[in-house]
């Protein structure tokens, strides 16, 4: 769960100054970006114009991808702190090793959720053997200051609460949605789920409207209040909606994102999510060096290089397009 952009960019992002207080229909495009060796992902977040839905502060998008005959994800061993990660699937196996000592394989629509908190690494993998696709999304969530130092853990959930109506089964991931209620841990208001809908369904989501949302497709063809949405783009949705509108045109499946507007300000870089220049610089080299974050026991291969941190003083502000 990286980011392996070798040339990372600053983001700063949070507060509430770029919220959409009303509803709104507005499609973000996907940048293309190198995961590992053999897997491209289609980035949604951060985006030109988007940093943050809710907390949700990074959404990778990957597949569905034919690695029958390559060594799919591998992404060496690397550093996390300040945020959660989700790893969600649905096709393919994905291998988890951290520095908690936690190894676990993550199958399609099981939740594999680490919390960071003050320092951890870990690695991804595709097992040997492993299934011809892989399909699935990589997303971040922030940690809010009063949480951001927890101890590191990882939670590996393969059973999760569904709602359903007729043509559609949301799977919730974390948090709340129409009542059902997911295992995972949130230190935030927000919400996850996964929509699975058959051609022809026409329905109606409930809605929190204090939050705000988005909406990634993953496959399939499906119209978003009236809006065409493929798969691997997300239309953010803004604020004060109470139910969302839903119509396949074929079998689909999507991604709802949302919660209320993170109000911190923070610094994303790399894969650290801080408050602070030093902070970041600091973390940075904790990792260069050796210490804090641990070591992944197993994995077959070198530790991630940091990139360098740019030049400029790294500084926390509100939200930016």
């Amino acid at each position: 769960m990286s980011n392996l952009d070798r040339q990372a960019a600053l983001t700063v992002c949070g507060g509430r100054g770029f919220v959409v207080a009303e509803p709104v229909r507005e499609l973000l495009s996907p940048r293309h970006v190198r995961l590992g060796e053999s897997t491209e992902v289609r980035r949604l977040l951060p985006n030109l114009g988007r940093r943050m839905v809710g907390a949700w502060a990074f959404v990778d998008h990957y597949g569905p991808d034919d690695i029958a005959d390559e060594p799919g994800m591998q992404v060496p061993p690397h550093p996390h702190m300040g945020l959660q990660t989700v790893s969600w699937l649905h096709d393919g196996e994905v291998l988890h090793r951290d520095s908690t000592g936690s190894l676990q394989t993550i199958r399609p629509r099981e939740l594999g959720l680490m919390t960071s908190g003050r320092a951890i690494s870990h690695s991804e993998e595709s097992p040997r053997p492993h299934a011809r696709y892989l399909h699935g999304a990589q997303l971040w969530v922030a940690l809010p200051d009063a949480h951001r130092l927890v101890e590191p853990h990882f939670q590996h959930h393969a059973d999760l609460p569904r709602t359903t109506s007729p043509g559609l089964t949301a799977t919730v991931i974390l948090g709340e949605l129409d009542g059902a209620v997911s295992p995972g841990t949130t230190y935030t208001p927000i919400v996850g789920a996964d929509l699975a809908l058959t051609s022809g369904t026409e329905a109606r989501l409930p809605l929190d409207p204090d939050f705000e949302y988005a909406v990634l497709a993953m496959s399939g063809e499906v119209h978003v209040d009236g809006v065409p949405v493929l798969p691997g783009s997300m239309l953010y949705l803004g604020c004060g909606r109470t139910e969302l509108p839903l119509r396949a045109a074929s079998d689909a499946g999507l991604m709802l994102l949302g919660g209320e507007p993170f109000e911190e300000e923070i610094v994303m870089w790399w894969n650290f999510v801080g408050r602070t220049d030093e902070e970041i610089r600091e973390a940075r080299e904790a990792w260069t060096t050796g210490i804090r974050f641990g070591d992944v026991k197993g994995y077959d291969g070198d530790p991630l290089p940091a990139p360098e941190v740019p030049a400029a003083h790294l500084r926390a502000r509100g939200r930016v397009r």
